[in-house]
């Protein structure tokens, strides 16, 4: 035991877990000489396990890669080491030369785990996989492949995950460690990332490289009629035949916004034009996309009991950032776990290949946000400004109403109340005027903060000031008016009234 977060003091002084799909986890720590680990600990033999003691979850397996000593200018000494998954247990075996055609994608995925637990039967540490549930398919569920002397990891991309898609998982059941080859699907958790709840903070970034509004669809290999040509590029099938002539088809709306980029693909198993036109197009539909990557930091309230789902790779969660445009479930496809302070997670959301309208239609959305939210605080500045002005206009009277109470000048207090009311009628009016904004509640912040939202609405809401509470003016205030005019509630005619007998009697 080299790190537990309760009962001892054993502790990494650094510890980040990195998983992301259809990569090698990592885990890097620090370690100090007190540690139990810290002289155990060796290059590729040793293994690692971090295990989450609240769900369970084993969040990485794996062995050490690469280890780090060092010494600092104050002179303590440390070490830091880099672990990689169960995954890279892949790249200690290499594949042997063949030929597979007419071979499901089950079976040749079974040829080259095989090929890999022979290579590593002899080796002390367990790294031995067992095919486990395959269900990514294509248009025959079969394949034509050469295999090459590269690694298995290697050779499983080249082959299968890069022209196929899908995702490689490794997981462990009753001991034994399955390799899954799974086609993307859309599972989605309940837990939300929305600002004024869990979103820290968020970065998009758009890669349009691989748009392709023209492209040329390539076939087989066509031999040349020349014996003696030494020419290692050879000809391909094209569909200009098919095609009017011209061996590429076009992307209209993404050509218009992005203007032209010609790519070309290769698919050696097709021999017909009218195949290869049908397969181009698909291809075009399918993958002509505008790569859009989230980089999010958020609070995992699920570890304190205040969601129901963590953070999972793999796993869609519905994402609100309204002032960027962003309302929409996104795929989480990487996360990073701090492991000494595992509610903060950053985690990486891509997988979002935009269309070319969607791309524009989002960027408009996005500007409109903008301008709608400059205009929204333009108009609450004004209104707040107007509201500071009003309520300037009574602080004002309520000083003349005291002056004249401390002088006991009495037609001078006729005036000073109806100063009064007239200021109390435009702070209503001002009032009235201010926006109203959903986003806002006593819980939650919008605009303003929820604080700020309550005094509003306490403001409008004012009781008469009583001799024991404060109201529109403080309590004591209202004692001394009553004294000179009316008793309570206060009311503006009858004290207007009153005040004017009592003008009556002192001119009589």
């Amino acid at each position: 035991m080299i790190h537990h977060p309760h009962f001892n003091d054993i502790k990494v002084q650094h510890g980040q877990i990195k998983i992301k799909k259809n990569s090698v986890d990592t885990f890097s720590f620090d370690i100090l000489p007190g540690n139990p680990g810290y002289d155990q600990i060796h290059l590729l033999t040793t293994l690692i396990v971090v295990k989450n003691l609240q769900t369970g979850i084993v969040e990485f397996d794996g062995r050490i890669l690469m280890p780090d000593d060092s010494m600092d200018e104050n002179g303590a000494f440390g070490k830091s080491f880099v672990c990689e998954g169960e995954l890279g247990y892949l790249n200690d075996s290499c594949q042997r030369h063949g030929e597979y055609n007419d071979m499901t994608i089950a079976a040749f995925f079974k040829v080259m785990v095989d090929q890999h637990n022979r290579e590593i039967a002899n080796d002390p540490i367990n790294k031995r996989f067992e095919v486990g549930r395959v269900t990514v398919t294509n248009n025959t569920d079969n394949v034509y492949r050469y295999l090459n002397y590269d690694s298995t990891l290697d050779n499983i991309f080249d082959k299968l995950v890069d022209r196929l898609g899908g995702e490689l998982k490794v997981r462990k059941e009753n001991g034994i460690r399955y390799l899954d080859y799974l086609a993307v699907t859309e599972d989605r958790k309940s837990t939300e990332i929305k600002l004024a709840k869990n979103l820290q903070s968020i970065q998009r970034q758009v890669d349009p490289t691989e748009v392709i509004t023209r492209l040329v669809p390539l076939g087989m290999r066509i031999e040349s009629e020349d014996e003696e040509a030494i020419d290692a590029s050879q000809a391909r099938l094209t569909i200009a035949e098919v095609n009017n002539g011209v061996d590429y088809i076009e992307d209209e709306e993404a050509k218009r916004i992005f203007g032209i980029i010609t790519r070309n693909n290769v698919w050696d198993d097709i021999t017909l034009p009218p195949n290869l036109i049908r397969t181009g197009r698909e291809y075009l539909r399918d993958n002509n996309r505008v790569r859009t990557k989230y980089v999010i930091s958020a609070v995992d309230l699920a570890l304190i009991g205040l969601d129901t789902d963590t953070f999972e790779v793999g796993y869609y969660y519905y994402v609100e950032n309204a002032v960027m445009g962003i309302q929409e479930w996104l795929r989480v496809v990487g996360k990073t776990i701090d492991v000494v302070n595992p509610n903060v997670s950053s985690l990486e959301i891509g997988d979002q290949f935009k269309t070319a309208s969607q791309f524009q239609s989002e960027q408009n959305r996005a500007q409109r946000n903008v301008v709608e939210l400059e205009t929204t605080v333009a108009r609450q500045s004004q209104s707040i400004g107007v509201l500071r002005k009003e309520l300037t206009g009574v602080n004002s009277a309520m000083e003349t109403i005291e002056l004249t109470l401390r002088e006991s000048d009495l037609p001078a207090l006729n005036t000073a109340v109806k100063q009064l009311e007239e200021a109390l009628e435009n702070l209503n009016e001002a009032i009235e005027d201010l926006p109203v904004y959903d986003v806002v509640t006593y819980d939650r912040n919008g605009l303003m903060i929820s604080t700020d939202k309550a005094k509003l609405d306490t403001l409008q809401n004012y009781e008469p000031a009583t001799e024991t509470m404060d109201g529109l003016f403080p309590a004591p205030d209202k004692a001394k008016l009553d004294r000179i005019t009316v008793t309570a509630p206060v009311n503006m005619d009858e004290l207007l009234r009153r005040l004017e007998e009592v003008e009556g009697r002192l001119n009589g």
